[in-house]
């Protein structure tokens, strides 16, 4: 049995390594978002004076206090950060240390394991998982993950210690490349931690098997996030139809669809390796996928003036918004893509629309989807709202961890 989350017995006491640690004291007010749930701590919410930032050094651990001086939680810190701090643990007798990381392991291999019946998934998903920080995908016997800050870098060897006590896997592979390194102050970087890396990782989705480039890869090399939303667009297809697969990477929308009877399938991507990768993949099962290299815009644009219709259009973009002021830019990206598509459609077709942006509110997409059915001269319908998979379970106090949206529309000729 998988022990729950630690709550302290009145007359426990922390433990004098805990107590060494230095305090963060936030200033009066600034500890409501904590107690409601939430894992960070900005650096205008810290009362300087009484502790000051400055005097800490990069990924080092504090206890986080009240301004009435109360223990809020365990968290590490980085004092050159927007979001100097994060919680990691809230029991006073349980700090930060390699035996708590194997329980949040163990806590959240749990999960996954009632849900997945083969190792194919996002084993650890940051502060959903009382990680901040830290992401695990589980490719079978391979995990390759990735470090977004500085204090769970500074808790990396403990992290692989942890790993191999829990799943011993063949390889663990650290893929680093990503841009909220540079927030932190850390290098990009790919390491081999545990065995050896392999060139590409295998992927098991339902009765599909893919393969997904490492190193070269987008993410840790696969998206599991959408694998319940193909599960759900298995359900809507319906035999015969013609795809097209929008920013498709490595083709896991256009090759279920083919496997599900569509006639034909076509992959746009910027990426020739990825499209490359797309026939392989497809071949892998059985199927064939067509492909055309190209910006998204531009190739919607030449397929509309060459006449092209579709039956199924799915759009999955990378995030348009990356920070809050690229709202409104963002917005009208995805309404002009949605456009777009919908133009191509044939008179009585599916738009997957899909968004990875949390700062695009869910029903912000919704509206934009409908803008632009009015724009086109469409009517659209809901059938059906996804989100991310379950192996990429929500905060409810952190909104920042329900950050994926898609929406199944039919859309009609008016």
């Amino acid at each position: 049995m998988i022990p729950q989350d630690d709550e302290p017995a009145a007359s426990d006491a922390p433990p004098a390594a805990a107590l060494a640690l230095p305090a963060l004291q936030l200033k009066r007010g600034e500890d409501r978002r904590l107690r409601a749930g939430h894992l960070w701590v900005f650096s205008n919410e810290v009362d300087n004076e009484a502790t000051p930032l400055t005097a800490f050094a990069v990924g080092a651990q504090a206890r986080v206090l009240s301004d009435r001086g109360q223990f809020l939680g365990y968290a590490y810190v980085n004092p050159h950060a927007l979001i100097c701090a994060r919680i990691l643990a809230r029991s006073p007798v349980h700090p930060p240390d390699r035996s708590l990381l194997v329980h949040r392991l163990k806590v959240a291999l749990a999960l996954r394991e009632r849900h997945y019946s083969a190792p194919y998934y996002r084993l650890v998903f940051g502060e959903a998982d009382g990680l901040p920080g830290l992401v695990l995908d589980r490719y079978g016997e391979v995990l390759v993950g990735q470090i977004a800050t500085a204090g769970m870098e500074a808790l990396r060897a403990d992290i692989e210690a942890a790993v191999a006590q829990v799943l011993n896997p063949q390889a663990l592979v650290w893929k680093n490349d990503g841009s909220a390194r540079e927030l932190e102050q850390l290098p990009r970087q790919i390491i081999t931690a545990i065995g050896k890396a392999p060139e590409e990782v295998s992927v098991i989705e339902g009765v599909l098997q893919f393969q997904a480039p490492l190193a070269e890869g987008q993410k840790t090399g696969w998206f599991y996030d959408q694998c319940a939303n193909r599960e759900l667009f298995r359900r809507l297809l319906w035999p015969g139809v013609r795809v097209l697969d929008i920013c498709s990477y490595a083709g896991a929308w256009a090759v279920t669809a083919m496997r599900c009877g569509a006639r034909e399938a076509l992959c746009v991507d910027s990426s020739a390796a990825a499209l490359t990768l797309a026939e392989r993949n497809a071949a892998a099962n059985g199927v064939s996928v067509g492909t055309r290299r190209g910006d998204a815009f531009d190739v919607l644009d030449e397929l509309l003036r060459a006449g092209e219709r579709f039956d199924v259009v799915v759009l999955d973009p990378p995030a348009f918004i990356k920070r809050r002021k690229d709202l409104a830019r963002g917005a009208a990206g995805y309404r002009k893509l949605n456009q777009l598509a919908m133009r191509l459609l044939e008179r009585d077709a599916l738009l997957v629309s899909c968004s990875c942006s949390w700062h695009l509110p869910a029903e912000e997409l919704l509206l934009l989807i409908q803008s632009a059915g009015r724009h086109s001269s469409r009517f659209v319908q809901l059938l059906a709202a996804g989100g991310q998979s379950p192996d990429h379970p929500v905060h409810p106090a952190i909104p920042e961890t329900r950050y994926l949206k898609a929406y199944f529309c039919r859309v009609t000729r008016e």
